[in-house]
């Protein structure tokens, strides 16, 4: 292997018996270090697996919008974080993906040849030689502490807003040639694993075509030992904080299956305490893939317009990225929540990923606005409610989109009115409220209801005439 790799096995030996840990102090310069807060850590909720509790057993409802350059500016501009954070905030929403991107240039999706990433990469540029992007080729035993400060500081200042970030390990959009249909350019070839960009003599290529979905699969040892010792890395610089859970990565090809449960069990490995999360690869994701793995919570793949109801037995984050791109209403946000799922939404937000999936600005759209603001509704109810009770149960519902248990029920009408079974609290008396599925004004009382034993239609319209959500609960 030569003495890059005598390097990296010492790298990956003094990473596992802690030796290049730094302090806490110096790590994060403050308080928050070493210690949960009231956020977390998330585990899988025991009283029902569909959501994540906080250790005093507080189940949480995730959802919100994530967008593209979270963590990396891309392309030339620059990308406004804590605004990003007031924008979550403001909307009502509790979680975001922090995106990484692992190549330093280009991307699928657009021809601009100069479109680069900031900061470009989690190692260090030593030399000698240049690697393909212009810059100093990368030492793949040499870690970036910047790039590792930066992500620790946007964890942190999410945590300060009480916000969970997944943070995403690997992109599957970095390494392909062509990804799907877009081939507008070719991202391996800024990727530190591409043989042209490294010290190492480490080729991510094996079999030479121009194109690096190897290095998201196990053919290469030498390329798993580089990442596991990133991943690590990660974990080191974050690990502490109460409001992380991990993503192995987004949209690696239908090849990446077993890598990614490698990558699951290393990091269950490195850090116990955190969720980690496997989301659909793409093209041709399975979603009996994710359900087989040893991930805490899942993204599946499908439709937007598919009402399957979460299963329970790992978290359901329910991501549009993965269902139909860049798209979402107020609807599909009801019919989620409605299932047992954690809706999130692929957000262009202010336009600032274009060239990686941003079709534009749309912070002012009205579209947008009421499905932003649905998300935050229902996780403003999901507060309210006894949601780790409360189980989904489609065929009590004429719309066919209900949460209940025995005292207390929400249902989505999907049009002006709903039929619900109250059979189970028949005799109860049921206080009923409204709420309007794509506004963050607050509830709309209604007349107390008390279900007789032979209640297994009763019927309800929406005081607005429209699609509405009717939380009914005993008083």
């Amino acid at each position: 292997m030569g003495s890059w790799g005598t390097d990296l096995r010492r790298l990956g030996t003094a990473l596992l018996a802690g030796v290049l840990v730094l302090s806490l102090t110096q790590c994060t310069g403050g308080r928050e270090a070493g210690s949960d807060d009231a956020m977390g850590p998330l585990r899988v909720s025991e009283r029902n697996s569909r959501y994540f509790q906080r250790p005093d057993g507080t189940t949480v409802y995730l959802t919100g919008s994530h967008t593209w350059a979270s963590f990396q500016d891309n392309g030339s501009a620059s990308f406004d974080y804590p605004q990003y954070l007031n924008f979550l905030r403001a909307n009502g929403h509790n979680f975001f993906r922090l995106w990484t991107w692992e190549q330093t240039r280009w991307t699928n999706e657009t021809g601009d040849d100069n479109y680069r990433f900031s900061p470009d990469s989690p190692f260090r540029r030593v030399g000698p030689g240049k690697a393909m992007d212009g810059g100093q080729k990368f030492d793949l035993t040499q870690f970036d502490d910047g790039y590792f400060q930066r992500l620790r500081d946007r964890v942190v200042q999410a945590q300060q807003n009480g916000i969970y970030v997944s943070v995403m390990l690997f992109n599957g959009w970095s390494v392909e040639r062509c990804k799907a249909e877009f081939c507008d350019n070719n991202p391996w070839k800024g990727h530190p694993l591409n043989g042209n960009n490294n010290v190492n003599g480490i080729n991510g290529d094996r079999n030479g075509d121009g194109s690096g979905a190897e290095v998201h699969q196990l053919a290469n040892g030498q390329v798993t030992q580089v990442q596991d010792n990133y991943v690590r890395r990660v974990i080191q610089a974050v690990g502490d904080l109460g409001n992380v859970l991990y993503e192995v990565s987004n949209e690696s090809s239908a090849q990446s299956v077993a890598w990614q449960y490698h990558m699951i069990d290393l990091v269950k490995a490195t850090d116990s305490r955190h969720p980690v999360g496997m989301t659909t690869p793409h093209p041709f994701g399975d979603n009996n893939a994710l359900y087989g793995s040893r991930a805490d919570w899942i993204s599946p793949t499908g439709g937007v317009d598919d009402d399957t109801v979460a299963p329970g037995g790992k978290v359901s984050i329910l991501d549009t990225d993965h269902l139909c791109g860049v798209c979402g209403n107020p609807d599909w946000v009801w019919r989620s929540f409605t299932r047992g799922h954690n809706p999130i939404l692929m957000d262009d937000y202010d336009g600032s990923g274009y060239g990686v999936g941003a079709t534009g600005p749309h912070l002012q759209d009205n579209g947008w606005n009421g499905t932003r603001a649905a998300m935050g509704q229902a996780r403003t109810l999901a507060d309210r409610i006894d949601l780790g009770g409360m189980e989904p149960r489609p065929d009590s519902a004429s719309s066919g989109h209900l949460l209940a248990k025995n005292t207390e029920y929400v249902a989505y009408t999907g049009d002006s009115w709903v039929s619900v079974d109250l059979s189970r609290s028949a005799g109860m008396t049921l206080g009923a409220e409204w709420l309007r599925p794509d506004q963050r004004s607050g509830p709309q009382q209604v007349d107390a209801v008390t279900p007789d034993q032979g209640s297994t239609g009763v019927i309800f319209n929406s005081p607005w005439g429209g699609p509405g959500v009717l939380h009914l609960w005993q008083k």
